[in-house]
């Protein structure tokens, strides 16, 4: 009450929503990109959960029935050309090529982003070095890299994963580099040094706050090419080897059968392109529902 007697409302504090918060609600905005993260969660289940959905062992051909077109008797997909059933394979393929596609991006994640934040917090001579080192392997293309490592190495799953792995951390601690270097300079990490704190306090305090998210985003959009590069290995020999089912590697075995069966030969690049596409779909919804300012 105040000195007239009239009663005094005190409004409740309205408290502006968390950035995580806004960047949900921003992202749940966008169909597209919601759409594409349902379709790649689906896809991960299927892989995760093959043994159990499959109609047919994925490894058990029949001479007498290869080739067969989809919608044959109880192959609705038809089958390959050791007379496989396509969808167990497409099914069990998407196992190898998520998992060729995502672990490189996320093992060169945490090596490029500890060269880049390192070098870009730092500075200096060390920054100089840590770079010119990254501009050598930028010198080279993705692709000729990728191939060139897997050839030295040889084919397999473990020496593809080192070979994209290799080829994806450049990119990753040049972006991780440039996003230091911008934060590094800000007032509230300048305080934090005038309060006597050390560096690798600034930096897991102050520094990885504000720049995981871009870092984290950029890694996201580099998955498509990592499944993309992964494929090419496996088309070339120098990848997943046989019998496995990867997508790539059935490019691959199915070219002969192009112009009998050119829907089965397709199929493998079809669900390359549909998760590539996915992929580039949500990295964009991310991108731009973490762009706050925008």
């Amino acid at each position: 009450m105040n000195a007239i007697g009239a009663t005094v409302v005190l409004e409740p504090v309205q408290r502006s929503p968390g950035y995580w918060a806004t960047v949900i609600r921003r992202f749940s905005r966008d169909p597209l990109a919601v759409g594409a993260g349902i379709v790649i969660l689906l896809f991960i289940l299927m892989a995760i959960f093959a043994p159990y959905i499959v109609p047919h062992d994925p490894y058990k051909g029949m001479a007498l029935r290869r080739l067969r077109p989809p919608g044959s008797e109880g192959y609705l997909l038809g089958t390959d050309e050791l007379g496989r059933d396509m969808l167990s394979r497409l099914i069990y393929g998407g196992r190898l090529s998520l998992f060729m596609g995502v672990t490189p991006v996320f093992i060169a994640l945490f090596f490029g982003g500890i060269i880049g934040v390192t070098a870009g917090f730092v500075g200096g001579w060390i920054n100089t070095i840590l770079m010119r080192i990254i501009d050598v392997f930028f010198a080279f293309p993705s692709v000729l890299l990728a191939i060139a490592l897997s050839g030295a190495l040889g084919a397999g799953i473990a020496n593809g994963l080192i070979s994209l792995t290799v080829v994806f951390i450049p990119p990753i601690a040049r972006v991780a580099e440039s996003v230091t270097t911008s934060v590094r300079t800000r007032d509230y990490v300048e305080a934090a040094r005038a309060s006597g704190a050390s560096g690798f306090r600034i930096v897991r305090t102050q520094v990885l706050s504000n720049v995981a998210g871009p870092i984290f985003v950029y890694s996201m959009s580099l998955i498509a090419v990592s499944m993309i590069l992964a494929s090419g290995l496996s088309f070339l020999g120098l990848g997943v080897k046989p019998p496995e089912p990867e997508w790539g590697l059935m490019l691959n075995t199915l070219r002969t059968a192009i112009y009998s069966q050119p829907v089965l030969a397709a199929l493998p690049g079809l669900m390359i392109f549909i998760t590539s596409i996915m992929f580039n779909l949500l990295t964009d919804g991310l991108r731009s529902a973490m762009d706050i300012k925008a």
